[in-house]
């Protein structure tokens, strides 16, 4: 099940490019838990475990790697909730690169500070990722920085979409995937992947309820703007962007169902992992368990768990236990 605007044969050059930064697959385990509360065989893809604490750093590293000695010189710019800013930077950082992040100011002082210790300069600009992103592009015209999207690129969501290979190595007889949903990257990259293997596959797509922007698009059938609202999956806010080339059309062809899942899902997914696994993830991570712990039975026997992030901080946490 190919896609023109994402050929499978970019995945697998993503696989080649990225070696030299991302270490090997991440880990795939069974979660006898859930196993049992589905009535499936439940893996979870472990993606948190990246030395940046998430996914993101597969998609910045095939992007970056791919630049010109000319592009890397001039550095490069990025727009983020987070994740993604920390992957760009960890990655510029390794190949001694010019790296700016520019984020809103609803992104948690953990996170900027992880940005800063990995030796990105941070500007904090407006409400929205949408104005973090006016900037980046500012800086792209004045300085001649290369943006590194966080979802929108073809090499990115190429470098996601490694995730699907291993799954199919790790788990063959997979036929459900269960992927945090929000600019589409993910979604994609995997999506191309498992979907170009057996289009049988069933990729269930899962957004909180506030400010789900993808799950709206997908309903009106073009990207729309919603204002962001404070959620504990905030790796999951921020826009389409008005000119969306990859993710929105992408997504439209490789997800069959998207999910809305409550805070109080959600939460309940970050405390199971930590009471169950002994791991702390963030709350987009958990929004697929969140959402699988609520279900009353399960639409595949083989399913697997997209565990996308673990940047999540200590007050979080300690609010979730104290109101369990």
């Amino acid at each position: 099940m190919e896609h023109p605007l994402l050929p499978f044969r970019e995945v697998w050059k993503a696989k080649k490019r990225i070696k030299e930064v991302v270490d090997g697959p991440t880990p795939l385990i069974y979660s006898e838990h859930l196993s049992h509360h589905a009535g499936a065989h439940v893996y979870l893809k472990l993606e948190h475990l990246h030395p940046t604490g998430s996914f993101k750093l597969r998609g910045a590293a095939n992007k970056i790697l791919s630049l010109t000695p000319e592009e890397k010189e001039k550095g490069v710019a990025t727009f983020s909730t987070g994740n993604h800013g920390i992957a760009v930077s960890y990655v510029a950082g390794k190949s001694n690169i010019p790296c700016v992040v520019c984020i809103s100011n609803r992104v948690p002082a953990a996170k900027v500070d992880r940005l800063k210790r990995l030796g990105a300069e941070v500007e904090v600009v407006g409400e929205s990722q949408d104005d973090a992103e006016a900037r980046c592009y500012e800086l792209q015209r004045e300085a001649g920085m290369t943006v590194i999207k966080p979802f929108d690129d073809q090499e990115v969501i190429a470098g996601q979409g490694t995730i699907g290979l291993e799954i199919m190595e790790q788990c063959p007889e997979v036929d459900q995937a269960i992927i945090p949903l929000s600019g589409g990257g993910l979604l994609s990259g995997i999506g191309v992947s498992l979907k170009s293997i057996d289009p049988a596959i069933q990729i269930t797509g899962v957004s909180m309820e506030k400010s789900a922007v993808m799950y709206e698009s997908l309903l009106k059938g073009k990207p729309v703007i919603l204002k962001e609202e404070d959620t504990l999956a905030d790796s999951l806010l921020g826009g389409l962007g008005p000119n969306n080339e990859y993710t929105f059309p992408l997504t439209q062809t490789f997800l069959d169902e998207a999910k809305l899942v409550s805070e109080a899902s959600i939460g309940n997914g970050i405390l199971f992992m930590l009471n169950h696994h002994k791991m702390a993830v963030e709350g987009a991570a958990a929004a697929g368990i969140g959402w699988l712990l609520n279900e009353k039975s399960a639409k595949g026997n083989h399913i697997v768990l997209v565990v996308s992030g673990n940047n999540i901080d200590q007050y979080t946490i300690d609010h979730l236990i104290k109101n369990q």
